[in-house]
């Protein structure tokens, strides 16, 4: 049987889902947050210890701008409302992407991460404007300017991620079969489950029937 410590999420079809139910893409996003709190659940549930959910890209910005302060509106309202508790559950919260959204966010964010630093239950990987392309390209400029050598284990080191594990699993709701520039370097060997139904309608039944496939799938990693 196979250990899970890191899923990651593409987490798509909010839009598509709110469209259809709500005539609003906006509803779609605000039902997919309260899938995400009882995703969080069994995720403590099945002793994982990090999740990374990809919550906005660097391409998002060319949405509309009415969607996009909706978005930046409603992850303000769970920090705001949502991280005492996630301190109480000795949950912990990073960020990884470019950090250049509005002083109040920003603030936010960053008081989050400090309040949270030291909890170990569970670690939540928010992406936010994050792209894995630019985040590699930063990574070399790093190395770069460290006159540091170009190995793997270098890369990873100085990555986003690089006190957390390359995910072993990747969850993508909305029937959508590509990765959209998320964590390309760290999922050379993630085993990758695209599911049909859009994010809103995603449940924890779902969610366990993933994780059982995935602990009985034979992951040989290059060997026979």
């Amino acid at each position: 049987m196979n250990l899970l410590n890191h899923v990651a999420i593409i987490m798509d079809g909010n839009g598509r889902w709110g469209l259809k139910h709500k005539n609003s893409r906006n509803e779609g996003h605000r039902a997919g947050l309260n899938v995400i709190e009882n995703i969080l659940k069994e995720t403590i549930n099945q002793k994982i210890k990090f999740i990374t959910l990809f919550t906005f890209s660097t391409e998002n910005w060319n949405r509309p701008q009415k969607e996009i302060k909706y978005l930046f509106k409603l992850l303000e309202n769970f920090l705001l409302n949502k991280i005492e508790e996630l301190n109480k559950k000795n949950i912990k919260l990073k960020i990884i992407g470019d950090k250049r959204f509005s002083p109040r966010l920003n603030k936010l964010l960053k008081n989050s991460e400090k309040k949270t630093e030291k909890n170990t239950k569970l670690q939540i990987n928010l992406a936010l404007n994050y792209g894995s392309k630019i985040e590699l390209i930063k990574t070399f400029k790093i190395l770069k300017k460290k006159k540091k050598i170009f190995t793997e284990a270098n890369v990873s080191n100085n990555l986003l991620t690089k006190d957390v594990p390359d995910p072993d699993l990747l969850i993508r709701t909305g029937n959508t079969k590509r990765l959209s520039n998320f964590l390309l370097w760290q999922m050379a060997y993630t085993e990758i489950y695209f599911e049909k139904k859009l994010w809103p309608d995603f449940n924890v039944i779902d969610y366990k029937k993933i994780i059982k496939i995935f602990k009985s799938t034979k992951r040989n990693f290059g060997k026979i």
